[in-house]
């Protein structure tokens, strides 16, 4: 079983900045890569920003140079810079796990956090 809980939302005007957080915790697990999604209202589950172990990043097409995901073991942080209305949104932690490797059987686990609202005013 995989934890992951995010922090770190909350409401700013456009321009403003703010910095996520996610921690996973668990028992026999490896993580191969963590990232962040985010959901508006009324619209489908988007990337953000994903971080592999070989550090491979990969961004949305609509982050533009203003976000920036960077991980630390099991914490993997996003700044957000230059924020706009349009990024208001629930975002979710996501991780891509192996579990099962002690008890030898391993088996791949997707887990998300239970999201964190993000609001930018005009």
């Amino acid at each position: 079983q995989v934890y992951v809980v995010e922090s770190g939302g909350g409401s700013v005007q456009s321009g403003g900045s703010l910095r996520l957080s996610c921690v996973v915790s668990g028992r026999d697990f490896h993580i191969n890569a963590m990232g962040w999604y985010r959901q508006a209202p009324g619209k489908q589950r988007e990337l953000v920003a994903t971080i592999s172990n070989n550090n491979r990043i990969n961004y949305g097409d609509f982050v533009k140079g203003r976000f920036t995901i960077s991980r630390d073991n099991a914490k993997v942080y996003l700044q957000m810079n230059s924020l706009k209305p349009e990024d208001t949104a629930v975002y979710f932690c996501n991780v891509e796990a192996l579990v099962g490797i002690v008890s030898d059987r391993p088996r791949p686990l997707t887990s998300w956090g239970q999201g964190t609202q993000v609001t930018v005013s005009s």
